[in-house]
């Protein structure tokens, strides 16, 4: 985690008024207090914080809150987002937010959130956003269309597209992208589908190599990028059946290990620890290891359902 808080917002839900879904209330954990509420003329569908900013989606507006004050800082008309997709990274240096800008196409807009003000606008797909995520340090964001096909990941300063994975030939829905925690260029990104497996692509390596191969020679200088993309090797790892086929999953990068070459400092190989939870109630959580030859190996440390942890009422978590 980049910080931590002490506050909690939390959207009603049912036909109550004091449970509506246009209603937000933001808590304090340490003395179990409402500090303020916030009521919109419809229903909420995301809600994204930092130590500055609060973000509050609904289907076509998005407000920006300064947090301490709760006072309204910037509203932004948007496209009809009935998902509430976006993508936020918290860090006060680079804190973007990413929403669709096209209801018929994959791009998006990216705002800043702290100089209020938008940043750029990519095309990253042509087919509708499904899901996006943005790195913790707010360099990269990752995006899947509806068609599941591609992931794509583009350099969020310049607006320039750094790869692109394919998970398969045929598509399929993604549920999650999540990025590792980086200083810099995340090692490690992951993704879940409604086929059941978690795709692995090890980022850094990746573009690590993509940034040599187009440096070293003539013919990587002057290809576009759709037809380099498409000589690119895959990069591209599954750990199969993490979750029943059509079951929503969510994947959660929590730790990087990164071993280096003393001789040269290089990142040589990287461990990561995987959490994925299901909507069907079970929890995994899977040790990842893999390297710059591409060599990938994984181990299942812990599974259990959640439903029976909670009402067993079991300590271990």
């Amino acid at each position: 985690m980049l910080f931590s808080s002490n506050l909690v917002a939390i959207v009603g839900a049912g036909e109550q008024p004091s449970l509506s879904p246009r209603r937000l209330c933001l808590f304090n954990t340490m003395s179990g207090n409402a500090l303020r509420e916030l009521n919109f003329l419809t229903s909420i569908l995301a809600v994204r914080m930092n130590r500055k900013r609060l973000v509050v989606l609904l289907q076509d507006k998005t407000y920006i809150y300064d947090i301490n004050s709760l006072t309204i800082l910037d509203t932004i008309d948007t496209v009809p987002n009935s998902k509430g997709t976006c993508a936020f990274s918290p860090s006060l240096d680079g804190c973007f937010l990413a929403i669709p800008a096209s209801i018929t196409k994959g791009s998006l807009l990216l705002y800043n959130v702290m100089e209020l003000q938008l940043h750029c606008e990519i095309e990253a797909h042509r087919a509708p956003l499904a899901t996006m995520v943005l790195s913790s340090n707010g360099m990269y964001i990752a995006t899947a269309s509806e068609q599941g096909t591609m992931i794509r990941v583009h350099l969020v300063s310049e607006a320039t597209k750094s790869y692109s994975f394919r998970r398969g030939s045929y598509p399929s829905t993604i549920f999650s992208l999540s990025f590792g925690p980086c200083s810099q260029v995340p090692e490690i990104l992951v993704a879940t589908s409604s086929s059941g497996s978690v795709h692995v692509f090890p980022l850094g390596f990746a573009i690590n190599q993509r940034s040599s191969r187009r440096s070293g020679g003539f013919l990587g200088s002057i290809m576009p990028d759709s037809i380099s993309d498409a000589l690119d090797p895959a990069h591209h790892h599954i750990v199969h059946n993490a979750a029943p086929a059509g079951i929503k999953s969510y994947a959660v990068i929590r730790k990087v290990d990164r071993v280096s070459d003393p001789s040269t400092s290089e990142i040589v190989a990287c461990r990561a620890t995987l959490a994925i939870i299901t909507y069907n109630g079970y929890f995994q959580e899977y040790t990842l290891s893999l390297n710059n030859h591409n060599e990938f190996s994984r181990s299942l440390d812990r599974e259990f359902n959640l439903m029976t942890v909670i009402t067993d009422n079991d300590v271990r978590l």
